[in-house]
């Protein structure tokens, strides 16, 4: 399976929790072509988000975590590749060639996958997670009339790629407000903000393909972005998890769900 999913627990609520860059493992088929010294451990992954979140069933929300790193196949891009934001910044690829800072993945240097591996990949690791997000959000909107999708990030502090500066504690992205009902838009980040942690909304991540496709409120369907930079929950070096920061930023998320659920029940 390309994917593990842990069930709600106890009484459901309408939400699903969805960490699609926490992956770390490299299908066999492909292990080889990319440097090891590099996928011992993916500097670009989400690190250790599904744990940040694995609260969540025991509040009702079934989480679903991607089990191969985002170097295989990013489940957050379009499908098509067409860029999610045209001001400059550098961006990977659907299928990436290099890390955010620019080092080649793989031995022989390569600088774009193939077409017909591409379309390889999304049938066998990309549709496969995008299918059981559409599948359940279904569910949950079959089940309450509306459902909610969380689509949970992290980032390093600074990434020169995309920014010189700082990224702020929190941005909670939602399209540019298209991607779920202005009272959700404003219960979460009015939680969000009385957190003690600094708090962007849309700038510089407004959600990426899982929060632009699946957020129709129109039609029921919201769907939200948290990115988080990894200090929040991580130790300084961002390379280990900090129980302390994770537990503070764990009680405020808790909160934020709490007022949605409230908002959507």
């Amino acid at each position: 399976m390309n994917f593990r999913i842990t069930h709600a627990q106890g009484t459901e609520v309408p939400i699903l929790i969805s960490v699609p860059h926490c992956g770390t493992e490299f299908p066999d088929e492909l292990k080889d072509q990319y440097n090891s010294d590099l996928i011992t451990a993916p500097d670009d992954t989400d690190w250790f988000v599904h744990q940040l979140y694995d609260f969540a069933p025991a509040m009702g929300m079934s989480l679903i975590a991607a089990k191969y790193s985002r170097w295989v196949i990013d489940l957050n891009r379009d499908p098509q590749s067409k860029p999610l934001y045209t001001d400059g910044r550098i961006i990977t690829a659907l299928c990436p060639t290099t890390t955010f800072l620019g080092k080649p993945l793989y031995r022989d240097e390569r600088k774009e996958i193939d077409s017909d591996e591409v379309r390889r990949r999304l049938e066998k690791y990309y549709w496969p997670y995008h299918q059981q997000l559409e599948e359940n959000l279904v569910r949950l909107k079959n089940k309450f009339g509306k459902a909610l999708l969380w689509d949970c990030h992290s980032i390093r502090q600074i990434v020169p790629t995309i920014q010189k500066e700082k990224f702020p504690d929190l941005i909670l992205g939602d399209a540019d407000g298209t991607s779920a009902s202005p009272g959700l838009i404003e219960r979460a980040l009015g939680t969000l903000d009385h957190g003690g942690y600094s708090i962007n909304h849309n700038h510089p991540f407004k959600g990426g393909f899982i929060t632009r496709h699946f957020g129709k409120p129109s039609e029921s369907f919201h769907a939200l972005q948290l990115e988080m930079t990894k200090v929040n929950y991580m130790n300084d070096a961002e390379t280990l998890y900090d129980k302390l920061r994770a537990e503070k930023m764990r009680e405020l998320l808790k909160r934020t769900f709490s007022n949605l659920i409230d908002q959507l029940v």
